[in-house]
């Protein structure tokens, strides 16, 4: 179920709409069908600042992960 961003080329409201299927989006503020989706800018990963991230390899059977691994084949 894809969350979309919209701007209504009526009334310049901005709203976030979960589509299902085929469904008409509508202005929430005015009602409206004339949106324009916009593009959305990809979340940023939720990282504390006080943990670090893991940098040793515990697992043999998951894939690499990342540079530096000791899954990755050594050369």
């Amino acid at each position: 179920m894809p969350l979309y961003e919209y701007r209504c080329e009526h009334c310049g409201q901005e709203f976030e709409e979960l589509i299902l299927g085929e469904e008409k989006v509508v202005c929430p503020s005015c009602g409206t069908e004339a949106v324009l989706r916009l593009i959305s800018r990809p979340a940023s990963p939720r990282v504390s600042s006080n943990a670090p991230l893991p940098m040793v390899c515990e697992a043999g059977d998951l894939p690499p992960c990342g540079p530096g691994c000791c899954r990755l084949p050594q050369v």
